[in-house]
């Protein structure tokens, strides 16, 4: 039946309530056309990782490791070789239920190289209350505080997906000029290289862990981890880790999450990208007008 012109804007409001709300099931971004975890092969978890803290708080198996964190311990592992650059991913499965103080993490360090004065590119689930759903954080810092603070660079997604139901390919593609997070090959951010003093370029390990960061994680520390849920357990599989090792020769080329041989996303790609930031950033410091951005010269316009 065809709409009066007097029905289009009630008729465009429930489309928009229809078809774009991003709480309706089935809303997905739009194909980004590129997939650049097809590109690296995956590895068991023996022939990349070793543990690093709370052994006797994982599982591991040919197929990955399983993690969980108690009133008694949490528990984290590294790669064995450190790198300087590479694309560095894994698939993830996160707990159900009441989270609120955990982290679960996958993250690009080199803390204990350089403690107190480090580079990190961080991938972290922020745990929630019942029926709020996940927070997926993305943060990068370089060469620690400098002047004494500690200066991250947030941008805070929420997932188009359950990360509790399945598996879930998270990754971080890092080489001299960007660093771009991506989710099921999704990109959801990229952070270019403006200059050596905000770009992380020394070698850095890759890391995955959970623990308790009850004074931050949810809400600001508005609630904690509750132990009478625990344990609480972050699965991992299915890792890609390929690139420069911090023992390749210079001439290593690094690896894309492009398809162009320059390097950058394609324009699906950022089309992609734009999608999930129009629906799904939670937050951006760069935007935060409470943040003192003389100490991050990215986000001047």
């Amino acid at each position: 039946m065809a709409a009066f012109p007097s029905q289009l804007p009630l008729l465009l409001m429930i489309l928009n309530i229809v078809v774009i709300s991003p709480t309706n099931a089935g809303y997905w971004p739009p194909s980004p056309g590129y997939y650049p975890s097809s590109r690296f092969r995956s590895m068991s978890f023996y022939k990349g990782y070793r543990n690093l803290w709370g052994a006797n708080h994982q599982s591991v198996d040919n197929s990955g490791i399983t993690i969980w964190l108690d009133s008694s311990s949490g528990s984290g592992f590294k790669s064995v070789k450190p790198f300087r650059s590479g694309y560095f991913g894994a698939s993830i499965k996160l707990q159900p239920g009441y989270t609120a103080g955990v982290i679960t993490a996958f993250y690009l360090s080199n803390n204990e190289a350089h403690p107190g004065f480090h580079d990190e590119v961080d991938i972290e689930f922020l745990g929630t209350t019942f029926g709020k759903p996940y927070t997926l954080q993305t943060n990068v810092y370089i060469r620690g505080s400098g002047d004494g603070r500690i200066i991250g660079r947030e941008m805070k997604f929420h997932l188009w997906f359950d990360p509790t139901r399945h598996f879930h390919h998270y990754a971080i593609l890092w080489n001299p000029k960007e660093i771009i997070f991506l989710v099921d090959d999704v990109p959801i951010r990229r952070y270019p290289r403006k200059s050596a003093a905000t770009f992380p370029l020394r070698p850095m390990w890759v890391y995955g862990s959970i623990w308790d960061a009850s004074s931050w994680a949810t809400e600001d520390g508005k609630y904690k981890a509750d132990y009478r849920y625990q344990p609480f357990i972050g699965k991992f599989t299915n890792f890609k880790a390929s690139g420069c090792t911090a023992y390749a020769p210079a001439w290593c080329r690094p690896v894309s999450a492009s398809p162009f041989r320059s390097g950058g996303l394609s324009s699906q790609q950022y089309r992609a990208m734009q999608w999930v930031q129009s629906h799904y950033l939670a937050y951006d410091y760069c935007r935060d007008y409470k943040r003192d951005h003389s100490l991050t010269p990215e986000c001047w316009r």
